[in-house]
């Protein structure tokens, strides 16, 4: 696996250095008081950088009419699978990131993180999923614990990755679409809390079915400002689903991603009729493009499986 960054520019370079040290003082933090044998052994073994910025296409434009920005893609391996618990072992990290990015400005880039054990990453290629095969080829490790490599991807034949496409789709696609109606219901009876629960429902299953789709991987979170940021990666039609140029545009975004907890649980949570129909008209778009996507993928599948 490549370790040079000499393609990105000297200030990305200091920034993915200071992320890194954010990443092993929290941990390290989140660990610190260890009665157990698996936490006292915790280790993190490599800190990989993928996506964009690995790969060399990221964009940082911040400033402009639509405001796009990639993100710096980590993938965090550890030695233990509880250590993957992202409340109990990762939730100051994330934290102090966005804190660091928002606040104190001591970050330009977002950072997303995921996090698996070896086992996984390498199951992962050994099934052939996408997604681990695309961090294999392209990676960066920003570190190494030691220099064992990840093992080499097995990718599944044309059949069997048509088969997992379609299974993928017809779980996740229908689901979605279930979660829109039951929003509808609950917005025209005025339960606007139950409503906005069901449209973030929605979006994330809309977003764990184009990420399987064409992946064969998800990322097991709720959090839709990651999983958008995931899948945006895969195709750029997904962006033009959010509008962001205009603040109240993004600010009602933030209130669909609130409200996989706050919507269930907040009495201080607020949204309006008036932002849940245009919530819905984005997520009624982003339905469309996922749909064409996949069903571009799955078409895809079948003249190779053909073939």
């Amino acid at each position: 696996m490549r370790t040079s960054l000499d393609h990105l520019p000297p200030a990305k370079q200091r920034e993915l250095e200071r992320v890194v040290q954010i990443l092993f003082e929290e941990f390290g933090d989140a660990i610190a008081i260890a009665t157990s044998d698996w936490k006292k052994q915790a280790r993190i073994l490599k800190v990989i950088l993928y996506g964009s910025y690995a790969r060399g296409g990221w964009v940082d434009e911040p400033h402009t009419a639509k405001g796009y920005q990639s993100d710096f893609d980590l993938l965090v391996i550890v030695n233990h699978d509880k250590l993957t618990d992202r409340v109990e072992c990762w939730a100051t990290a994330e934290d102090r990131l966005n804190r660091e990015l928002a606040i104190t400005k001591t970050l330009r880039t977002p950072v997303n993180f995921i996090v698996h054990t070896l086992r996984e990453v390498n199951d992962g290629l050994a099934h052939g999923r996408y997604f681990f095969m695309d961090v294999a080829r392209d990676g960066i490790a920003l570190y190494q614990s030691n220099d064992t490599e990840l093992h080499q991807p097995k990718p599944k034949t044309p059949k069997q990755a048509l088969a997992m496409a379609q299974e993928y789709y017809s779980e996740w696609y229908p689901s979605a679409m279930r979660a829109h109606i039951n929003f509808e219901d609950d917005l025209k009876r005025g339960w606007l809390k139950e409503s906005a629960f069901m449209l973030h429902q929605a979006t994330e299953r809309l977003y764990h079915c184009v990420l399987l789709v064409c992946t064969f991987y998800t990322p097991h979170v709720h959090n839709l400002g990651f999983l958008r940021t995931q899948a945006e990666r895969i195709d750029p039609r997904l962006v033009d689903a959010w509008p962001r140029d205009q603040r109240t545009d993004r600010a009602r975004f933030e209130k669909l991603k609130e409200a996989y907890v706050k919507a269930r649980y907040s009495k201080h949570y607020r949204i309006s009729e008036e932002e849940l129909a245009w919530l819905g008209e984005r997520v009624e778009a982003l339905g469309q493009a996922v749909q064409v996507i996949c069903e571009e993928r799955i078409a895809a599948l079948e003249r190779s499986a053909a073939a």
